[in-house]
């Protein structure tokens, strides 16, 4: 979308913003992915999806003034006047984010000196909590991105069932990676004892995404798995939902609270320069976001120009190629393939990050004409914010235009803050001349559909793919695709064999990232792996037990899995 300097808080709108959202139903454990993390209007990288994201409604009230939730469940709202957390009324001193930064930074060693069963009784009393107010979330977030009830309900299920399962991980222990090397004298050269596991890193800046104000947002992954690190968090509200921002986090506070957990665990603060002074901020040592490639980037440049760099874990933008086989095209199953793509492209206004933007098919097959067709009963939603809708209609008007593009279905003006179905065709010869406006990821309800003449063409055209978060392979039942696999595997995180890629199942194995710019990292923001973000490996050296974290006591008395001498040992528990 558009691009933003976080530094000097200048808007460049020359750049077409990426923006995006999860899991469309939420349900039953799956989501689709997140919008851009701010800045998915193309306003501001870091919250502005009305391109005046200045911390209180989204609407340019309060100046970038901060909003904050403080550790003893109180909240304040700018313009100094004491409020509650739902609607933001009345007014009181609002703490800055030295202030809050602060806090976090003296709850920091406690947290990380707390067992993980301690940390999961936490994040199983949020997860509590939350669930037990899920009618008021859910009225106000359709207030306010008007995503609809039975998505949101699914939504907080899908948010309260992640939390559930880094309560679930803490209890496993594995993520602390123990492994111990006794001291060896024997050995050439002589070998000490090594006791090596993973830490915490301390602070946690978070920025919510707007296209899902619970799987990503307050409360969301990126916290989750913070927290269960160890990590005190202070998080970034988005302004497409800040009253459903300051509700969750009022019940986040609580909750912990009465769970036990110290003061300056969790915060909230709000407006575009609260989140770059948190960014700068020397008592933050890693950055979790979800959002705009533009407004990523312009985070990630701050926190690599910081006098000590920290890791900044951006899921920015991808188009999730879909590539779909001749053979797989065969009788009624092109209808089928057309039916289930229209469902995937349009599913929830087309706002997740994981939509298939691009597909590939061969030429002459008529499969374009199929999607249209399919689609075409789809009607204008409307999307999260008008700077989303605007960005839609001008990205989808800038492929349109391009000479050699077909515009198959949409085309026409939508109504203020809707975005129009849209089937866009075109071949691989024309995408292969400008791939730097055919490539381009469009948020919102739209596909390409790009027409490959052989191999060398389809090859050709995913080697200009850049970095996604899904690729898709449609193939007959026992057609040789090692090839096209091997093509797949360099540009994503995740690969799909049949199926459609709007829907990131959270679970132990899943993996949500992708080279750049899918994300800035190897790491995946969804899933149990997720939490090694904001840990890091230390090695005691001949280091007496009485000084070791308890989890690298030699009768292990954690009872955690662990790697002793090179072999692995698991607790009885485990083996069971």
């Amino acid at each position: 979308m558009h691009d933003t300097d976080h530094s000097t808080g200048t808007i460049d709108h020359t750049t077409p913003a990426r923006a995006r959202t999860d899991d469309p139903n939420g349900v039953g454990g799956r989501i689709d992915d997140t919008d851009g993390n701010d800045g998915n209007d193309g306003n501001d990288g870091n919250d502005g999806n009305d391109g005046n994201d200045n911390g209180t409604d989204g609407r340019g009230n309060g100046n970038g003034s901060s909003s904050s939730v403080g550790p003893g469940g109180g909240t304040v709202t700018p313009a100094g006047h004491a409020g509650d957390a739902a609607s933001g009324a009345g007014r009181a001193a609002v703490p800055t984010v030295d202030d809050v930064a602060a806090a976090a930074a003296a709850a920091s060693s406690e947290l990380a000196s707390t067992v993980p069963s301690t940390r999961a009784a936490w994040l199983e009393a949020v997860a509590d909590a939350l669930d037990a107010r899920v009618d008021e979330l859910v009225a106000l977030a359709d207030e306010e991105s008007h995503l609809g009830t039975t998505r949101l309900t699914g939504e907080v299920a899908r948010t309260t069932g992640q939390l559930r399962l880094f309560a679930a991980v803490l209890r496993d222990g594995a993520f602390l990676e123990v492994v111990i090397d006794h001291a060896d004298a024997s050995a050439t050269p002589p070998k000490p004892e090594l006791r090596r596991m993973l830490r915490p890193t301390g602070p946690v800046a978070v920025f919510s995404a707007s296209n899902f104000p619970f799987a990503f947002s307050v409360a969301g992954g990126d916290t989750a798995s913070a927290l269960a690190a160890g990590c005190p968090v202070i998080v970034k509200a988005h302004s497409a939902h800040p009253r459903l921002s300051r509700l969750t986090a009022a019940i986040v506070v609580d909750a912990l609270r009465s769970a036990g957990a110290p003061d300056g665990t969790f915060a909230l603060v709000e407006g575009r320069e609260q989140g770059t002074a948190l960014v700068q901020h020397p008592a933050i040592t890693a950055v979790g976001f979800t959002g705009s490639l533009a407004g990523g980037r312009a985070l990630f440049d701050l926190a690599s120009q910081r006098p000590a760099p920290i890791p900044f874990y951006g899921e920015l933008g991808s188009t999730n190629p879909v590539v779909i086989t001749a053979a797989a095209l065969q009788g009624e199953a092109a209808a089928d393939l057309a039916r289930g793509l229209a469902a995937s492209f349009t599913l929830g206004v087309g706002q997740f990050c994981t939509n298939p933007g691009l597909v590939l098919v061969p030429s002459g097959s008529g499969f374009a004409e199929l999607v249209a067709q399919a689609a075409s009963d789809a009607v204008a939603g409307r999307m999260l914010t008008p700077g989303i809708a605007e960005a839609y209609a001008a990205g989808t008007a800038r492929a349109a235009g391009h000479p050699g593009v077909r515009t198959l279905l949409g085309g026409q003006t939508a109504a203020a803050d809707f975005g129009v179905p849209t089937v866009l065709a075109t071949t691989a010869a024309t995408v292969l001349d400008a791939p730097e406006v055919l490539l381009e990821e469009i948020f919102g309800p739209a596909t390409l559909v790009i027409e490959v003449a052989d191999d060398a063409e389809l090859h050709a055209v995913l080697a200009e793919v850049g970095g996604a978060l899904t690729a898709t392979v449609h193939a007959a039942p026992g057609e040789d695709i090692t090839g096209l696999v091997s093509r797949l595997e360099p540009i994503a995180g995740r690969v799909l064999f049949g199926g459609w890629p709007t829907g990131v199942a959270v679970g132990w194995a899943q993996h949500h990232g992708g080279p750049w710019p899918a994300t800035t990292s190897l790491h995946t923001s969804v899933g149990a792996s997720a939490v090694r973000r904001f840990q890091r490996p230390i090695v005691y050296q001949d280091a007496p037990e009485r000084v070791l974290p308890e989890a690298l006591h030699e009768a292990n008395p954690l009872r955690l899995p662990r790697r002793v001498d090179g072999v692995l040992e698991l607790p009885a528990a485990a083996r069971a």
